[in-house]
C-alpha cells in the first residue's frame, strides 16, 4: 500500500528532487558511479515477479530479475534473444516440446537468505518460479501465461486446492530437468509463443530460500526482491523514492547489437559498440505523480530520462517533433506508437451493466457508440494517440490496420437504441432501468490530470445520451486490485504488450483469465471456443480469421470499446548516450551509458 507521504508528492516534492545531488561513491575501481535519474509517474506495487502487474513495478523487477530470454536492443520489429538462457529454445517441429539451456555462471545476488554461500541459478529455479504462479495460496494474476499448456503443472494446482498445501517437490511431466542447465518443457498442445512468454518478467527466476525467508503468509515476497539481473535494490522509500546499484556478481556483457533499419541506429551504434554491460551503476528513480511536478524536475536537469505523457507534450513537442528550443539543447527524443490498447470496458458480473439480455447489450453498445474517440484523443492526450478498432494494436503480430468496428461514434442512434429497449426519460431528463428505478453509472479513474480529463469526457458521454454518471477516483493499486475482483463497473483500461503477438490482447477477453487480465470479468463460451483453437496455430492467416471473429463477437455483445493506442516520448538529456525506447522492455537502463555535462 503506498504511503499518504506517496501519495502527496507535489512540485514541493519534486523541488526537493532538483536540489544537487550528492556524488556517488566510486566503484572498486576508483572511478565514479555512474548515475541516471529517472521518474515513474505512479506508484509500485511490490517487486516479486509472480504478484507484480503494473508497468511501474515491473521496471524495477525487468532490472532486478532474469527471465531466460529477452529481446533484441536494436532490432525493429521486436526480436526475441536469449538472457538467462545461453541460446534460444529448440522447439519441436509440432510446437510441443521446447528444450532450453542455461548459461552456466549465473549467481543470485548475496542475501541473508543464502547463509554465505554464494547461490548458483539453476533451472530449477526456474521450474520452482514457474510453479509458484500455479500456488492457490500466492493467487499470482499471472497463472494464465502457462495455464493449460504444461503437462501436469494443472493438476499440481488442482490438488493443492484439495489439500491445501502445494507440492513444490513433485516431479511434473512437463518439466524434464535433464540436468542442472538443462530443461525439456513438454506441452499439452502446439504453442509457438512460449519463448516470448518466457521473455515476459513474471517467469523470471526467484530462490526459494527467499520465499521461505522473507515470504507473507501467502508467499508473496514484495519487499524483498533477489534477483539475478543487472542491478540489485539499494534503497527503496515506499511510493518515494526507489535506488538500484549495479549487481557486480553478474556474468559479463558486452555491447554488440547491430543496426536496424532506423538511420539513428549507426549513432547508437558507435556510441556503444564494445562497451561493458551495464555502463550505469546506480539508477535513481523517483515517484512523482503530478504532470507540472515531472515536467519541471526535467526542465531543471533533475532528471535524465523522462517519459513525456500525453498532456504533457505541447511542451515538448510541435507536430509530432521535438521543439526547436529543445533541439538546440541537446535533448533527444525517443517516439514510438507503443504496442498498447486503451480499451473501455463494462465489468460483465455487475447487476446494471453485466449480463447478455437484450436490454444490457443495448445499454453497452448505446455507450459505447455516444462517446467520441478522436475527441478524447485530442483533449487527453494533446493527440498523442491513434484511435484504435481492433483489439490488436501495430507493432504486435496479428494487427489489422484496415480492420473496421461495428460500434462507431453515433450519438442519435445511441439514444434510439436506449429509448427502444426500455431506458426512458424521467422528468428530470435522466434515464431510468427498464424497470423504472434510476440508472446511475460509475466510472473510475485515476486521481491524476489525465484521469481527471478522462472521467469528464466520459461524463460528457453520459450526459449526452441522458445517464447520470460518478466518478470514482482512486489511486492506481486499488484500481488494479478492485478491477481483479470483479467490483470495479467500469473504467478505460490501458494494456501494453507482455509479448509481441496477438494472443497477448485476445486473452484480455477469455473467460478463465477473469480475476487476472480479463478486467471486464467477460465471459462467453463462443469466444471462450475459438480462442482455445487460436492458441493451437501458428501465427498467420488461419489464426488472423479467428481473431476476426472473436473481434467481432465482442462488438455484437459489446463486451468492450476499443479506443487508441498512445505515442511513447521519451526524453534524455543531452547526456544520455544509445538511448532508444524498446517496444517491448519496460527500461532499457543496462543498454545505455551517461556522461557528464562539459
Amino acid at each position: 500500500m503506498r504511503s499518504k507521504w506517496g501519495q502527496r508528492l507535489t512540485l514541493a516534492a519534486a523541488l526537493g528532487a532538483l536540489a544537487p545531488l550528492a556524488a556517488a561513491a566510486p566503484d572498486e575501481a576508483g572511478k565514479p558511479v555512474k548515475v541516471l535519474r529517472y521518474i515513474l509517474p505512479a506508484a509500485e506495487t511490490g517487486f516479486d515477479p509472480a504478484t507484480a502487474r503494473d508497468l511501474y513495478s515491473n521496471h524495477i523487477t525487468q532490472a532486478i530479475f532474469e527471465p531466460l530470454f529477452t529481446y533484441d536492443y536494436l532490432a525493429r520489429p521486436a526480436k526475441l534473444a536469449p538472457h538467462a538462457a545461453a541460446a534460444l529454445p529448440e522447439v519441436s517441429a509440432d510446437g510441443k516440446t521446447y528444450t532450453i539451456r542455461l548459461k552456466k555462471g549465473i549467481v543470485f545476488t548475496p542475501d541473508p537468505a543464502f547463509k554465505g554461500k554464494r547461490r548458483e541459478v539453476t533451472m530449477a529455479d526456474y521450474v520452482y518460479s514457474w510453479k509458484r504462479l500455479f500456488d492457490p495460496k500466492l493467487a499470482s494474476a499471472h497463472t494464465w501465461l502457462l495455464e493449460n499448456k504444461v503437462v501436469g503443472l494443472d493438476q499440481l494446482a488442482k490438488d493443492a486446492k484439495k489439500s491445501g498445501k502445494f507440492d513444490y517437490d513433485k516431479a511434473i511431466p512437463g518439466f524434464e530437468l535433464l540436468d542442472p542447465y538443462t530443461l525439456r518443457i513438454n506441452l499439452t498442445q502446439t504453442d509457438f509463443n512460449l519463448g516470448m512468454i518466457l521473455a515476459y518478467e513474471p517467469t523470471s527466476a526467484v530462490a526459494r530460500e527467499v520465499v521461505q525467508q522473507y515470504g507473507d503468509v501467502k508467499g508473496e515476497v514484495a519487499s524483498n526482491p533477489v534477483g539475478s539481473g543487472h542491478y540489485k535494490l539499494g534503497q527503496w522509500v515506499r511510493g518515494n523514492r526507489i535506488v538500484l546499484e549495479e549487481n557486480t556478481d553478474h556474468l559479463p556483457e558486452t555491447w554488440d547489437f547491430e543496426a536496424g533499419d532506423d538511420p539513428d541506429d549507426q549513432r547508437i551504434v558507435r556510441q556503444m559498440k564494445g562497451k561493458k554491460i551495464p555502463q550505469i551503476g546506480r539508477i535513481e528513480i523517483s515517484v512523482l505523480i503530478e504532470d507540472q511536478s515531472r515536467w519541471l524536475s526535467f526542465q531543471s536537469g533533475g532528471t535524465d530520462l523522462f517519459w513525456l505523457d500525453g498532456p504533457l507534450s505541447p511542451k515538448a513537442m510541435l507536430d509530432g517533433k521535438l521543439r526547436p528550443e529543445l533541439a538546440a539543447r541537446g535533448v533527444q527524443l525517443s517516439r514510438l506508437i507503443d504496442p498498447e490498447i486503451t480499451s473501455y470496458y463494462w465489468n460483465m458480473q455487475d447487476p446494471i451493466l453485466g449480463g447478455f439480455a437484450k436490454e444490457k447489450i443495448a445499454l453497452r453498445r448505446a455507450i459505447a457508440m455516444a462517446h467520441n474517440i478522436d475527441e478524447e484523443i485530442r483533449i487527453v492526450w494533446q493527440g498523442q494517440a491513434e484511435k484504435m478498432e481492433f483489439p490488436i494494436p501495430p507493432g504486435v503480430v496479428g494487427h489489422d490496420p484496415h480492420y473496421k468496428s461495428l460500434l462507431q461514434y453515433d450519438p442519435v442512434l445511441a439514444n434510439k437504441l436506449l429509448d427502444k429497449f426500455g431506458y426512458k426519460k424521467g422528468a428530470d431528463g435522466w434515464r431510468t432501468l427498464p424497470d423504472g428505478k434510476p440508472l446511475v453509472l460509475h466510472y473510475a479513474s485515476r486521481n491524476e490530470a489525465s484521469g481527471v480529463l478522462q472521467a469528464e469526457m466520459w461524463r460528457k458521454t453520459y450526459t449526452s445520451i441522458g445517464i447520470q454518471m460518478v466518478n470514482d477516483r482512486m489511486i492506481f493499486s486499488d484500481i488494479l486490485k478492485t478491477e481483479k475482483q470483479c467490483k470495479m463497473q467500469s473504467r478505460s483500461a490501458p494494456w501494453l504488450a507482455d509479448y509481441p503477438d496477438g494472443d497477448n490482447f485476445m486473452q484480455l477477453y477469455y473467460g478463465p483469465n477473469t480475476h487476472q487480465n480479463n478486467n471486464g470479468c467477460y465471459q462467453d463460451p463462443e469466444y471462450d471456443k475459438l480462442y482455445a483453437a487460436s492458441q493451437k496455430m501458428a501465427a498467420g492467416p488461419e489464426r488472423d480469421l479467428l481473431y476476426h471473429k472473436m473481434a467481432r463477437l465482442l462488438e455484437v455483445n459489446a463486451g468492450a470499446l476499443m479506443g487508441y493506442a498512445r505515442y511513447r516520448n521519451m526524453l534524455a538529456q543531452p547526456g544520455v548516450l544509445g538511448y532508444k525506447k524498446h517496444p517491448i522492455l519496460h527500461q532499457e537502463w543496462q543498454y545505455i551509458d551517461i556522461e557528464k555535462a562539459k
